[in-house]
């Protein structure tokens, strides 16, 4: 299986996205996860089904009683890259949950009746997953360092608002509405995820490269570097605090999370700031990506 999955990624990435044999004149893409115990990255060609604007994938795994890898891979890091005819994008990777799933799924068997042929053939309920692309596509052009950082702060912040508003809407639901999830939901749950990975990244970037290639050219910044270090070391502490409420979705308290992500958005939101104030000037004359040396 593996050999022949490799062969439908060859012909796809060599072909814009068109594929025969078994896939031809089929909607197939291609979902590359991050291994949930390995941390490598796995790219699985995949069918899906439009949804309006979303496209939709489903856990079928042909019926078996398991649910793919892929799949348990994108519960442990939601950010996925997503290949479609000759497109690559990231996003994040959200499973529908009660109504909506059936509602989603419904739609899925209408468009390709073989899934539910699957179903119908394995006890566990298949994961419908919504693949939500990330970013803008009107965002401003990025032509220096300072482009880049705003680039990533624009990306978290408004992921971080994105999550605020989910948890918000919980709260605010009526009995029987189904966004009245127990406990907090799989889609809280995928965009906390999401963004706190991302801002891990975005915060190990910068401490191990970032940083130390300024400070030798700005040792004037000396004191501003050590109080960005100290703030990153606040924010990994909370990013721990929700990761620990999130890997019990079930259980876990929406009241506290709500609390803990209050806190998150006040130290992130004074850091981010900061950071702008104190790096984007020295950056702003730097190209990005950075050009070669000449000869």
């Amino acid at each position: 299986m593996s050999s022949f999955n490799q062969s439908v990624i060859d012909e796809f990435r060599a072909n814009g996205g068109k594929v025969g044999g078994p896939f031809e004149g089929g909607d197939l893409l291609l979902l590359t996860t991050t291994g949930a115990k390995s941390g490598t990255e796995h790219t699985t060609p995949l069918g899906y089904v439009r949804h309006g604007e979303l496209l939709l994938v489903v856990g079928s795994n042909m019926g078996a009683p398991r649910h793919p890898d892929w799949y348990r891979n994108l519960l442990a890091h939601p950010l996925v890259q997503v290949e479609i005819g000759a497109e690559r994008y990231a996003a994040v990777a959200v499973p529908a949950e009660g109504a909506r799933r059936d509602r989603l799924f419904a739609h899925v068997v209408s468009a390709a009746p073989g899934y539910g042929e699957y179903q119908a053939n394995t006890p566990r309920v298949l994961p419908v997953v919504v693949l939500e692309r990330t970013g803008s596509t009107e965002a401003p052009p990025v032509r220096t360092l300072a482009d880049k950082v705003m680039e990533v702060h624009t990306w978290l912040r408004a992921q971080l608002k994105h999550v605020r508003a989910e948890v918000e809407a919980h709260f605010a639901a009526a009995p029987g509405d189904e966004r009245r999830i127990p406990g907090l939901g799989l889609q809280i749950r995928q965009h906390c995820l999401a963004f706190c990975q991302s801002l891990e990244f975005h915060h190990t970037s910068e401490d191990q490269h970032l940083f130390p290639a300024m400070e030798a050219h700005h040792p004037e910044l000396g004191a501003a570097f050590e109080r960005l270090r100290s703030e990153h070391r606040t924010v990994a502490r909370l990013q721990r605090e929700l990761g620990a409420l999130l890997a019990d979705i079930a259980g876990a308290d929406p009241v506290r999370f709500r609390a803990e992500l209050e806190r998150m958005t006040e130290e992130l939101t004074a850091h981010l700031a900061y950071e702008e104030e104190v790096l984007l000037p020295p950056l702003a004359g730097i190209p990005f990506p950075p050009q070669a040396a000449k000869p």
